[in-house]
């Protein structure tokens, strides 16, 4: 995988945090200091503060502890949230069932709180960090010559399809990992990682293109 270059690398990411214990913030924000990666952090104590966060700014990754959720419908949510910024949800083990359409689409990331689920977190949210390294572009693209609906088509297009080619390569990979040779195993790992580079790519141009066309109907 190529590495980000080092303007990409010296930017202060931003991951929104919303967990209703202030423990549980410290302990997501203390296992995420990495002096090699800057990570900048807004904590929010509800579902409300979140999305308030990420209008304004928003963020290579949210995490949601399932009790900031409260009574919100979940598909109607995570759709909001995930059009900014992917989610990592944070909730107990029997709750998964409740988010796998949204798990199936690549958008949110789940991690049961058992154990120690904060190093998970932490995991997910490294990776979700570095993907948005690699998907950022120095390119400037003409967003007035877009038709409005060019972030639709491109959702429908390039994302379905993408996720279905990324969750195949991943199944493969679990499931062939110990039968694949060293070389074969190291080929189907980059088809996982270019599928994941073109997916964050395709959400931020999407994203790009509603914000610049939504401005200039408001302007």
């Amino acid at each position: 995988m190529k590495r980000a270059d080092a303007n990409t690398a010296s930017i202060d990411r931003h991951v929104a945090i919303a967990v209703a214990s202030p423990d549980l913030a410290r302990e997501l924000t203390a296992a995420l200091q990495l002096p090699s990666r800057p990570v900048r952090f807004s904590i929010s104590a509800s579902l409300g503060e979140l999305r308030a966060a990420l209008e304004r700014e928003p963020a290579a990754v949210a995490v949601v502890d399932d009790s900031i959720l409260g009574r919100a419908p979940v598909a109607e949510t995570l759709l909001q949230l995930t059009e900014t910024s992917p989610v990592v949800v944070l909730a107990p083990p029997w709750r998964q069932s409740d988010f796998i359409r949204e798990i199936e689409n690549g958008d949110v990331e789940f991690v049961a709180t058992v154990g120690d689920f904060v190093s998970l977190a932490a995991a997910f949210i490294s990776r979700r960090v570095r993907w948005a390294d690699l998907a950022e572009s120095a390119i400037g693209v003409p967003w007035h010559e877009l038709p409005p609906d060019f972030a639709s088509i491109l959702r429908h297009e390039i994302n379905n399809p993408l996720t279905g080619i990324l969750g195949n390569a991943e199944l493969l990979l679990a499931n062939l990992r110990d039968k694949l040779p060293p070389g074969s195993l190291q080929r189907l790992q980059t088809v996982v990682d270019l599928a994941v580079r073109l997916r964050e790519t395709t959400r931020r141009l999407c994203n790009a293109c509603e914000r610049e066309h939504a401005h200039a109907r408001t302007a």
